[in-house]
């Protein structure tokens, strides 16, 4: 198949088939026009490349993926290599996951100490209690130690926005990768 067909299948543009070529990711043969010429294989290649850059991989992080597909390989995760990107990919998901729970915290310390500090000496409202509409499943339990409120001082929060925050549409795609894998496994 020429790049436009294989763009258009694969939910993509030439310009990015190009380039994933120049990266060294896909490699075209050639007709005797010169025209690239793509094949199903190569359409599985893209497909991974953009499944996992859909959810947060990096182009480079995605070769050993490649790589293990262009060995034979059903799954890009078979090999060891890619397998240990998972791992570290896993390991930065958890750092995230610490680093927003620190940032919630803080924000629902500053929360509490505002709604606190408006009716003195009244009980403090539970933060889930202070936005309208239905009130928000429990979140955890206050913070305790040097994160704890009062009405004096307030819980210092992160100045930077979290680096590891997710677009609606890469966690769209990365539930419905995960949803197609899990059916794959059964």
């Amino acid at each position: 198949m020429r790049i436009g067909e294989l763009a258009r299948r694969a939910g993509t543009s030439p310009r990015a088939l190009r380039h994933y070529e120049q990266e060294g990711l896909l490699a075209a043969r050639r007709r005797a026009n010169g025209y690239r010429d793509y094949d199903e294989g190569d359409l599985r290649l893209v497909a991974e490349i953009r499944s996992l850059l859909a959810i947060g991989f990096s182009l480079d992080e995605t070769r050993p993926f490649v790589d293990c597909l262009r060995s034979g390989h059903d799954r890009g995760v078979a090999c060891p290599d890619a397998a240990a990107v998972y791992e570290r990919k896993i390991a930065e998901i958890d750092a995230c996951l610490a680093r927003l729970v620190e940032v919630r915290a803080g924000l629902a310390g500053q929360l509490a100490a505002e709604l606190a500090s408006r009716a003195p000496g009244a009980p403090p409202a539970r933060v889930t209690d202070a936005s309208p509409g239905p009130p928000a499943p429990a979140g955890p339990p206050a913070p305790a130690g040097p994160l704890a409120v009062d009405a004096a001082r307030r819980v210092p929060v992160p100045s930077a926005p979290p680096a590891c925050v997710l677009s609606a549409e890469q966690t769209q795609s990365a539930a419905k990768t995960y949803s197609h894998e899990r059916a794959d496994l059964s």
